[in-house]
């Protein structure tokens, strides 16, 4: 990269702050540890999901190990 050119950035995926795409950037794509940790808690809490068919249906969920699938 020259020293004219500006570096790429992103939008954090959390508060939509522009961040700098840069290796000093520890959060990237987020523009901080909290709101790296707010998307880990949506995850976690399953207010985000990727779209599809469920691997395991809550009536096939009984807890028993021998039914998880690998």
């Amino acid at each position: 990269m020259s020293a004219t050119s500006k570096p790429l950035t992103v939008q954090c995926p959390t508060c939509k702050a522009q961040v700098a795409w840069l290796p000093e950037q520890l959060f990237r794509p987020f523009c901080s540890e909290r709101c790296k940790l707010i998307d880990l808690g949506e995850w976690a809490m399953e207010e985000k999901r990727i779209p599809g068919e469920p691997l395991i249906t809550d009536e096939e969920d009984s807890g028993d190990p021998t039914l998880w699938h690998s």
